[in-house]
């Protein structure tokens, strides 16, 4: 027994000492750049994308994954809020890189580069240089710097004299928003949170080259780039093809079906209101509560955090940061403030203001909006008059 044991140990520490040296790969290795196919959660929704260094020779089957992070360190969600979210170069063996894969019953793709023994060994050794942990964590961006992104980056720093990228890969352009869109489902809490969240500089048409930020693109631009006027993908291989499956769609779970909920219940306690001449504070409080509050959320990630996507937000026109205030007056009041019917023309000019931006598309806005600027209009003008009609009284 002690002696299988330092066999093990023995072997061990040979591997171990094999990739903190330089190794040089033998004729027989294969470098490939995997694509995954999109998940459940949100985070796995956009797919995913890493390299894989093949050697049977040397017993090498590893997989470089620029997307891993850290959920552990007590300010993780605050660093991700403020867009100060570092990510990682991991590396582990193919066959449980795989297994993860399968197990979320998730495709993956395999297009095996066209590289040289000479470039295999230069990529392979920037990987493991990349890999020391001095050098191994990078600033992520979504649309800029993400594990699809770095594939190409990584691939332009050891061979951008010979490598040309083909612009022309794309039958369409499409904006950054509606990249993110054909990843999501048209009626799903995740497609209305970013759409309130982002601003409207993802409303602008990406390059050929920002299209990569998605995996599949990468493995589109692939199959037409070039290293040294030869194609720079070989075989494209389906690694795992994953079993059909229906995907759940609960309408009553939706946004759609909870914010037309929403709407009708408004418009049934204002037209009761209407009818008597009061208010019922319990709702306006809510209203103005949430629209403030969502607001406040909105002018964060906007002004105070280094977000790139965050900023020029027009949903800060109807979800108004000062709203929170004015919500305790509304609860806390018996009659209305005199100054409200001012404040109450000024929200309505913006939501004017942006049904405007709407149509003209400066900032495309999520269809899911719609019964909420009407139950915010509607909740407006009767305030207004209510106030109106009391001032009339006194």
């Amino acid at each position: 027994m002690l002696s299988k044991n330092i066999i093990f140990l023995f072997f061990l520490t040979l591997v171990t000492l094999g990739f903190s040296q330089k190794i040089e790969l033998s004729p027989l290795s294969e470098i490939s750049v995997l694509t995954c196919g999109p998940g459940d959660d949100l985070y796995t929704s956009f797919g995913h994308s890493a390299f894989r260094v093949q050697d049977r020779t040397l017993g090498i089957d590893a997989v470089y994954n620029y997307g891993t992070f850290d959920f552990n360190p007590p300010w993780f969600y605050l660093e991700f809020t403020q867009g100060k979210l570092i990510y990682s170069l991991g590396r582990q063996h193919m066959e449980r890189f795989l297994a993860e894969y399968k197990y979320y019953n998730r495709w993956v793709s395999e297009n095996t580069l066209n590289l040289t023994l000479e470039e295999r060994n230069e990529l392979f050794g920037f990987l493991e240089n990349n890999y020391l942990p001095e050098n191994r964590d990078y600033r992520y961006d979504f649309f800029y710097d993400n594990c699809a992104t770095k594939i190409w980056d990584v691939l332009k720093e050891n061979f951008e004299d010979q490598l040309t990228f083909d612009p022309n890969y794309l039958e369409k352009q499409y904006t950054f928003r509606e990249l993110i869109h054909q990843n999501l489902e048209f009626n799903s809490w995740a497609a209305f949170g970013i759409d309130l969240a982002l601003g409207s500089v993802i409303d602008k048409v990406a390059t050929p080259q920002e299209h990569m930020y998605l995996p599949v693109y990468v493995m589109k631009q692939l199959t037409h780039a070039t290293l040294n006027d030869k194609p720079l993908s070989g075989k494209t291989t389906a690694v795992y093809k994953p079993v059909n499956k229906i995907k759940d769609s609960n309408f009553f779970a939706s946004p759609l079906f909870w914010l037309t909920v929403v709407l009708i219940l408004v418009l049934v306690v204002t037209y009761k209101d209407f009818k008597k001449q009061r208010r019922t504070k319990w709702l306006d409080f809510s209203l103005f509560f949430i629209t403030g509050l969502a607001g406040l959320l909105l002018f964060h990630l906007w002004f105070l955090t280094e977000h790139t996507t965050t900023v020029g937000n027009f949903n800060l026109l109807w979800v108004f940061p000062l709203n929170l205030i004015v919500a305790f007056y509304m609860i806390s009041k018996k009659t209305l403030p005199a100054w409200i019917s001012k404040y109450l023309v000024f929200l309505l000019v913006l939501l004017g203001a942006t049904v405007l931006v709407g149509i003209l598309k400066v900032q495309v806005f999520s269809p899911m909006i719609i019964p909420l600027l009407i139950l915010l209009a509607v909740r407006y003008l009767f305030l207004f008059r209510l106030s109106a009609h009391i001032k009339n009284i006194q």
